[in-house]
């Protein structure tokens, strides 16, 4: 199979697609990989040792219309079978549009409109009202005249101050919200979350849901330390039934289809949900490594092929995320920047 993948910002704030590219090349599951890339600097463009060409794609806001017209001369010229896509930002048009690329003869698998709608950050307390499952006191605000009134109604700092697609910041007061809730509107646009800490320690779980209510397999774990941007740096595998669980409620009541990760926060007490997010996580590699290949099983599912629902994993398992140099000559900088 002839594989796109997005998302090849292996940078501080990494993607997943690397990840899924390393996935995919140690489990034979493609014979030619395209990386999707939206800037020449991203280091997925120079692994000439993981993938075989990269185009770099229009920005999202560019629309339907400009992706459309760039996928087909990928199509043209490198004969992809499907696409992984796998940064927020473009996944609404992709979703959008999957019978457009269908016809274009490129395979997805992904959620549709009103599932990648229940999980996102302003309606995501509905979602979890439905899973009986607690979520964090959050208020969506939209003007720098919102956030002065919600602090001025008497709550308490520290508070989260966090984008609708990417970017969290922990504040200590109005001066530093306000500060993050600008900047972060200047990326990615409102609403901004204020969303108040829950104590205890993270755990995540990276899934596959087949779009009928059943899971494809999945792998949890404990963050151990993050980046200033929370990212993790360091995990480890973990049995958390409790999480498990909620996966399989996840996938049942919302038939997803295709990968996520779940984000909680879990307590002496309890577990509370922070976020779904609509892609595979860039810890992804490591469920992979672990023997839960869902990049593998991904292929498999747009494929029609019979898949391996296996979670079982070994637990304690140590996760360590690196730095690593490449050297390539500015010349292929230069190209790629000005041809793509």
């Amino acid at each position: 199979m002839r594989v796109g993948v997005s998302g090849m910002n292996a940078t501080d704030n990494p993607g997943p697609g690397v990840p899924v590219v390393r996935s995919l090349r140690e489990a034979k599951a493609a014979n030619y990989i395209v990386g999707l890339s939206y800037d020449a600097h991203d280091p997925g463009n120079y692994m000439d040792f993981l993938i075989d060409r990269v185009y770099r794609m229009p920005y999202p806001t560019k629309g339907w219309s400009a992706l459309s017209e760039a996928l087909a001369q990928v199509k043209k010229e490198s004969n992809i079978d499907a696409i992984i896509p796998c940064l927020d930002v473009e996944l609404p048009l992709y979703i959008k549009h999957q019978d457009k690329l269908r016809q274009l003869g490129i395979k997805t698998f992904l959620p549709t409109e009103d599932q990648f709608a229940l999980r996102s950050k302003e309606k995501l307390i509905h979602l979890c009202r439905d899973l009986d499952i607690n979520y964090p006191e959050t208020t969506l605000i939209n003007s720098v005249e919102e956030l002065e009134q919600w602090a001025g109604s008497g709550n308490d700092w520290p508070v989260f101050v966090k984008g609708r697609y990417y970017k969290a910041y922990i504040t200590y007061n109005l001066a530093e919200a306000v500060h993050k809730f600008t900047e972060i509107a200047a990326d990615w646009g409102l609403p901004i979350l204020l969303q108040k800490p829950t104590p205890g320690v993270e755990v995540n779980l990276v899934g596959l849901g087949d779009g009928e209510g059943g899971l494809c397999g999945s792998v949890a774990i404990k963050k151990l330390t993050t980046t200033a941007l929370g990212k993790i740096w360091t995990g480890v595998t973990i049995d958390h039934p409790a999480l498990n669980e909620l996966a399989t409620r996840f996938v049942r009541h919302t038939k997803w289809r295709g990968p996520f990760e779940l984000e909680c926060i879990q307590s002496p007490e309890t577990i509370s949900l922070i976020e779904i997010n609509p892609r595979f996580p860039a810890w992804v590699y490591f469920a992979s490594a672990v023997g839960i290949n869902l990049p593998e099983r991904l292929l498999q599912l747009m494929q029609d092929k019979s898949v391996d629902a296996e979670s079982q994993y070994p637990v304690g398992k140590y996760f360590v995320r690196y730095t690593y140099e490449m050297v390539t000559d500015i010349s292929e900088f230069f190209r790629f920047a000005s041809s793509g």
